[in-house]
C-alpha cells in the first residue's frame, strides 16, 4: 500500500486539506464541523494576518488514492522573537487509525522546519497558541465548544509513536446551572461589589472595536510569559473584533473597572458550536438564517469562558482586591444562569498552574476533559 503526502499552498490550493477533517471525523458523532469558508479564511494569508509574522504549509495524506489525513506546518516569527528557542508548530493533525500515515505526515512537516532551520516541532496548534491547541486525551464523549480542537481517541496515540513526548496538558472545566458557590467566594462577590471604586460593566457593544483593543490589552499583560504566551498584535486583534462581533453576547462579556480605568475582563462567549452542529460546514445558501436565529434569538445553552484576566498592577494590591477575579466567576456565573445558559466551559488552564486549578475546583466545578501538546526534537 503506498501512501503520498501532498504539500499544499496556503490560500490557494486548499479544498482537499479541508476536506480531510469530514474524511477523518466522518463516523465520529461528537465532531462539529467547522464552518467551510471560515476554515479557509483562516487558511488564507489575505484574510488572516497571521500570515503576515508567520510562514506556513499544508500537508494531506493519501493511501493508495484515498484522502486519509492532513497535517499544517508554521514557523511564527512572533514566537521565535519571544521565546529564542527555534521552534516551530505542526496543527490540524487528523487521520485515520494508521501509524504510517500520521509519521508520513508528521515527518513532512519535521524536513520543512528543519530545512528552515527550526530545531523542534511542538503541537498541535492550529495555527499558533492563540488558536486551538492540544489533542484530546480525555473527554472524547463531549462535542467541542466554540474554538476548540476535537480529536479521535487514537490521535494521541499515533503521535506517540511518531517519537513525540509530552510537553503539557491543558485542562477544561465544566460549570452547570446546578453548581453552588462556596460562601468564601459569594463573601468576595459582595465585597468587590460593594467597593465604590469597582464597577462591573457589559462590553459597550457600540464601540466593540475599542472595547476589543482594550481586553488584548489586559490578555497582553495578563499572560505575559506565560507558557506558549504569543502576544496579540494590532491587525491580529482587528480580525478579532470583527469576527467576535456577530457572536459576542454582552450579558455574559464584562468588564472590570477601577476608578473609570478598565483593570480587567471576562469575556464568555455563546457557545456557536451548538448553533452550527448539524449544518456540516455549509452556511450557504439558506443555513445562514437558521445558525443566526438559533444564535441570536434562540440562543445557545451552552458557553464557553474564554478569558478571565486582570492587570498586574492591580493583583499587587491584594488586600483590596485580591477577591476580584473570584467575584468574576460568580458574576458571570450569575449573568448566564440569568440568560439561560445550562453550562458553560472554563478553557484552557495548563495542569501546573495548581493556584488556579485549586480556584476553579474549589468553586464547584467539574475537570471534564484534557487536551495535549507534544514536542519532539528535529
Amino acid at each position: 500500500m503506498s501512501i503520498q503526502i501532498r504539500e499544499h499552498t496556503p490560500g490557494h490550493d486548499i479544498d482537499d486539506f479541508v476536506a480531510a477533517g469530514h474524511e477523518v471525523f466522518r463516523f465520529d458523532p461528537t465532531w462539529v464541523p467547522p464552518l467551510d469558508f471560515e476554515f479557509k479564511q483562516r487558511l488564507t494569508p489575505k484574510h488572516n494576518p497571521f500570515f503576515n509574522h508567520a510562514d506556513v504549509t499544508l500537508f494531506t495524506a493519501w493511501k493508495d488514492g484515498r484522502l486519509v489525513g492532513r497535517c499544517s506546518a508554521a514557523i511564527d516569527r512572533e514566537y521565535l522573537r519571544v521565546w529564542k528557542d527555534d521552534t516551530a508548530f505542526f496543527g490540524f493533525f487528523d487521520t485515520i487509525e494508521d501509524q504510517a500515515v500520521a509519521s508520513a505526515l508528521l515527518e513532512r512537516a519535521e524536513a520543512w522546519a528543519r530545512e528552515r532551520g527550526m530545531k523542534r516541532l511542538m503541537g498541535p496548534f492550529s495555527l499558533y497558541p492563540n488558536e486551538e491547541v492540544g489533542i484530546l486525551i480525555e473527554g472524547f464523549e463531549h462535542p467541542p465548544v466554540l474554538m476548540m480542537a476535537h480529536s479521535r481517541p487514537y490521535q494521541g496515540r499515533l503521535v506517540e509513536g511518531a517519537g513525540y513526548e509530552k510537553e503539557k496538558d491543558l485542562f477544561c472545566w465544566r460549570y452547570t446551572d446546578r453548581m453552588e458557590f462556596p460562601k468564601r467566594t459569594l463573601k468576595a462577590w459582595e465585597q468587590i461589589k460593594a467597593l465604590p471604586e469597582v464597577k462591573l460593566r457589559s462590553v459597550d457593544m457600540s464601540r466593540f472595536d475599542e472595547e476589543i483593543r482594550t481586553i488584548m490589552e489586559i490578555y497582553n499583560d495578563a499572560w505575559e510569559g506565560k507558557w506558549a504566551y504569543v502576544p496579540a498584535l494590532p491587525d491580529e486583534i482587528e480580525k478579532m473584533a470583527k469576527d467576535l462581533k456577530l457572536i459576542v453576547d454582552p450579558d455574559i462579556a464584562f468588564m472590570a473597572e477601577v476608578n473609570g480605568k478598565v483593570m480587567g475582563m471576562c469575556i464568555m462567549l455563546p457557545n456557536l458550536n451548538e448553533a452550527i452542529r448539524d449544518l456540516d460546514g455549509k452556511l450557504f445558501p439558506f443555513n445562514w438564517a437558521k445558525a443566526l436565529w438559533r444564535l441570536k434569538v434562540q440562543h445557545p445553552r451552552s458557553s464557553r469562558l474564554m478569558l478571565l484576566g486582570i492587570k498586574k498592577e492591580l493583583r499587587k494590591d491584594v488586600k483590596r482586591y485580591g477577591g476580584l477575579s473570584a467575584a468574576m466567576y460568580v458574576e458571570v456565573a450569575k449573568r448566564g444562569i440569568g440568560k439561560g445558559y445550562r453550562w458553560g466551559e472554563l478553557s484552557w488552564t495548563r495542569e501546573d498552574d495548581a493556584p488556579i486549578n485549586l480556584g476553579i475546583r474549589s468553586m464547584g466545578a467539574e475537570l471534564y476533559k484534557k487536551y495535549r501538546v507534544y514536542r519532539k526534537a528535529i
